[in-house]
């Protein structure tokens, strides 16, 4: 008679959850699970000098961060200016490119805005202009201004939120659109929140991330 090992049935034995790879290996459902990506609008205020900009554009080019827009204007401070950045990442992603930016000796302070801040874009849009009559009535119905006229084409200024700027182009589309020029994304925070203003102090960060010394906190880290 041949003696079983001993043991729990094949029936009773835990089965593993997850798929197998190419390779037959069992995958960590949890390992597997990519973090959900949203998109946000950061605020960076900067020294007024040349090659900030560069500066910003190639921290992110280099850590690859997906940037949807990105803006930079002088402010209040003429020895200041303000960086705009709307990028779409994972939420580590999101952290990573504050603390990135932070590092630059050119920024001031770094911010993440709330969902709630007032966030505006302007575009310019060229349409054919056969039918003028129409072209006027969706410039109204968006708000917009007509900037320049033709016989042939109308350029059209639009300001509001991006959903705004892109419902209309959707409704122009219908005119034929010649030429569309967007300055993407600039925001403030509401009411007497300060959007960036506050000046950080050196933040020093080891291999692994975290901070060397105590940091200035901010009202989104709060």
């Amino acid at each position: 008679m041949t003696q079983g090992l001993e043991g729990p049935r094949p029936e009773e034995r835990p089965r593993p959850e997850g798929r197998r790879n190419a390779q037959g290996i069992r995958i960590d459902p949890e390992v597997e699970a990519e973090p959900a990506v949203r998109r946000t609008v950061i605020s960076a205020l900067v020294t007024h000098e040349p090659g900030v900009l560069s500066d910003v554009s190639g921290l992110f080019s280099r850590r690859q961060f997906n940037i949807e827009s990105l803006t930079v204007g002088p402010t209040e401070d003429e020895e200041r200016a303000r960086i705009t950045l709307v990028i779409e990442e994972h939420e580590p992603g999101i952290e990573q490119a504050k603390k990135q930016l932070r590092k630059l000796v050119p920024v001031i302070s770094v911010r993440e805005l709330e969902p709630d801040a007032m966030r505006r874009e302007l575009m310019l849009i060229k349409v054919s202009a056969t039918r003028p009559d129409r072209v006027a009535a969706v410039t109204e119905m968006y708000d917009g201004k007509t900037v320049d006229a033709t016989p042939e084409t109308a350029t059209i200024q639009v300001t509001g939120s991006r959903q705004k700027v892109e419902a209309a182009v959707e409704a122009f589309s219908q005119f034929g659109i010649r030429e569309i020029s967007r300055t993407g994304t600039t925001a403030l925070a509401r009411g007497d929140d300060r959007t960036a203003a506050r000046e950080e102090s050196p933040v020093e960060y080891e291999a692994d991330g975290t901070p060397t010394t105590p940091q200035t906190t901010h009202s989104d880290d709060d």
